[in-house]
């Protein structure tokens, strides 16, 4: 009686360390929310979207094509992120390896002498042995065979650290397709920046030419007593402020080129470009689709998607160390004290097989700890993940809305170009017959400089904002 009772105490204790074992910490979750806006701002319901075009067929400029082509060669950041999807690869294949038994081989030599006091050596003392048979004092000892130790994934930890690796490349797939997108528009920003630099480094050329004909107009003009020396220094400090500002726009020019050098991954050279009818291009046209098309064209949000779902399968393997884990091992070999007698079948034939179950019981700390960084990863994800989205909607707003305003924009600077244009003949004229002051004619000719390059900044602006538009739906990648 007192026995059974002791059996059944034994059997309660078992139990309940079986079910602090599987007990789980509370952890707080929460679900994505994927849901957008059914459109953008304009309100158009038309699923057609720009980032669908291939960027060859986007870009229509042959030298820039050029230029995105090196660079997709060339581009160090570029070939870093294709290193990571190697390495998302390679850590796929460590966790498929996971799930097969580990078989390992083994050969070994070596001596063995016992004590004659020992259990070992008191039993080799009372055994009789024919005489010359004895067994050696010293004894050799020769083996070789395979040893095999495979863990039952009976909770599927294995498995889900297989998928989780899976999701890890797969993100590393749309980083790389993410680093493509930036690097395009990178490019083609850097490449229209380069040409507005070029015809605004044109237009203060001309301007300088101006500027220099009206100082040797002041100085007739003074000669002639209509104007004072106050005049001609006037116009002579408005050169000298047109030429430094021509150094200026140059070295802007050889750091954009530099800059687009680097993006191609070589040294400085010249950048091949078409310098002539800048303010003549005109910026594509840009279809935005539904803002749920975002969640597929956006390389960075379908890389936000696969860290959530990894990090989902992350807290499912860190929630598996809580339970039991079975292992089963395995060996066979041969094994004796001579090497004549090592391949003699069964005497010197070895095996084994066990099996065994274990799991956490006390001081677990330590996973519960990894458990609950992983849920706190996995809530990180599922706030990165809608940030990205959210950020994804923004870029395309801003930049439909900043298309629409640079257009009406560029469009009232180009009649305040032609009207100031217009107006540096009238104030000269104006004031060769002494019905203008040499002030009037100093101010047409900055203001008009000022507006040119302000219609070439408006006009880099427009392009940018397209390149920026195809960006944010996630074009470029494909």
């Amino acid at each position: 009686m007192f026995r059974k009772n002791i059996y059944k105490g034994l059997g309660l204790v078992l139990l309940c360390a079986a079910y602090t074992a599987c007990k789980l910490p509370e952890v707080a979750q929460r679900a994505e929310n994927k849901n957008v806006p059914a459109a953008f701002n304009n309100g158009a319901q038309d699923t057609v979207s720009t980032a669908t075009i291939q960027w060859r067929k986007f870009f229509t400029d042959p030298n820039l094509v050029n230029l995105i082509d090196t660079a997709l060669k060339n581009n160090q950041e570029l070939n870093i992120t294709l290193q990571d999807i190697e390495i998302a690869k390679n850590e796929i294949k460590a966790r498929k390896g996971e799930l097969l038994p580990n078989v390992t081989y083994g050969v070994g030599a070596g001596l063995e002498k016992v004590g004659r006091y020992t259990s070992s050596g008191a039993g080799d003392a009372s055994t009789e042995i024919t005489p010359g048979k004895e067994v050696p004092e010293i004894l050799p000892d020769y083996k070789f065979g395979l040893q095999a130790n495979w863990e039952a994934d009976i909770w599927h930890k294995l498995r889900n650290s297989k998928k989780a690796a899976i999701s890890h490349y797969l993100s590393t797939v749309e980083g790389k397709n993410f680093v493509i997108t930036n690097l395009i528009a990178e490019v083609a920003n850097s490449y229209y920046e380069l040409l507005a630099a070029d015809n605004q480094l044109e237009i203060v050329k001309k301007n300088i030419e101006l500027q220099s004909n009206a100082l040797e107009l002041m100085k007739i003009q003074k000669q002639a007593t209509r104007v004072t020396e106050l005049a001609v220094r006037k116009f002579e400090a408005e050169v000298l402020s047109s030429k430094s500002l021509e150094f200026d726009i140059q070295q802007n020019i050889t750091e954009t080129e530099n800059k687009i050098n680097f993006l191609l991954g070589r040294f400085p050279q010249s950048i091949i470009r078409d310098k002539a009818n800048f303010t003549d291009l005109v910026p594509a046209t840009v279809q935005t689709g539904l803002p749920a098309q975002l969640l597929a064209n956006r390389p960075d949000i379908k890389q936000a998607e696969y860290e959530l779902a990894a990090a989902k399968l992350d807290v499912k393997v860190a929630k598996a160390q809580f339970y039991p884990s079975l292992g089963i091992s395995a060996t066979i070999g041969y094994q004796a004290f001579n090497p004549s007698y090592l391949l003699r079948t069964p005497e010197s034939l070895i095996y084994s097989l066990a099996g065994d179950l274990a799991g956490p019981l006390i001081n677990r700390n330590a996973i519960k700890a990894e458990y609950l960084t992983a849920n706190a990863k996995q809530l990180q994800a599922v706030y990165d993940y809608e940030k990205t989205i959210l950020n994804g909607y923004i870029e395309v707003a801003n930049q439909m809305s900043k298309i629409s305003n640079l257009q009406k924009s560029y469009d009232l600077k180009s009649k305040q170009v032609t009207a100031l244009t217009q107006s540096i003949d009238i104030s000269n004229d104006l004031f060769k017959a002494a019905r203008a002051d040499y002030f009037e004619v100093l101010m047409t000719q900055r203001d008009a400089l000022q507006s040119k390059l302000e219609l070439i900044e408006t006009k880099k602006q427009q392009l940018n904002a397209v390149v920026d538009i195809y960006h944010a739906l996630g074009g470029g990648w494909n």
